[in-house]
């Protein structure tokens, strides 16, 4: 099976095909920021970086090797953050979310567990694929707290897994859910947003 680039439609969020010529500038706006780089591989300071980090992505993508999307403020129309199904092997029916990134305004607000909600309903229920992969830095603690949130269960660690662009040698925790975990995890994303929702 070829994975066609697409877009998935929440309430709020909208994950549109990563496009340079649509995206760079707002994604520049929102990511320059230092901080939110402190746990990646890659390091983004400067437009250029913002640049080279998004046509890897889409180089990526006409490879067959990921799906990039631009997430999307569906009120302001604006491209706030960045994420992408990766790793894709739809012979064993396995994918993995990641390279996930967004502005700190809208961090811990209804963004990242709508647009998981998203892309976890169109790898179980379109693509029909049974493992969802989702990965990060054993020292990102806030990272691995929110995947844990989504209900995913923590497998284990690649010891020396990586060396990032700073240099230092990074152990990853690895994270999935599986097809017969999915019911139960989609419950407790729908009841978060509905919760949201009320709140606001």
């Amino acid at each position: 099976m070829t994975l066609e680039p697409l877009a998935l439609t929440g309430n709020l969020v909208r994950l549109e095909p990563l496009s340079l010529a649509e995206h760079f500038r707002d994604l520049c706006e929102v990511g320059l920021d230092t901080d939110l780089w402190q746990w990646s591989p890659t390091k983004i300071a400067t437009s250029e970086d913002m640049r080279q980090y998004l046509e890897t992505a889409l180089d990526e993508q006409r490879r067959g090797f990921s799906l990039p999307f631009a997430t999307v403020e569906k009120h302001s129309g604006k491209a706030i953050g960045s994420t992408r199904f990766a790793n894709i092997s739809s012979e064993n029916r396995r994918v993995e979310i990641g390279w996930t990134w967004i502005g700190k305004n809208w961090q811990r607000t209804f963004v990242n567990t709508e647009a998981k909600l998203l892309m976890l309903r169109q790898a179980f229920e379109i693509w029909n694929y049974q493992r969802v992969e989702l990965k990060t830095d054993l020292l990102n603690t806030r990272s691995r707290a929110a995947i844990a949130r989504l209900g995913a269960i923590e497998e284990g660690i690649f010891r020396k897994h990586l060396i990032t662009q700073s240099g230092r040698t990074r152990d990853t925790v690895y994270f999935s859910i599986l097809d017969d975990e999915w019911p139960q995890v989609k419950a407790n994303l729908e009841n978060k947003l509905k919760e949201r929702n009320n709140n606001q």
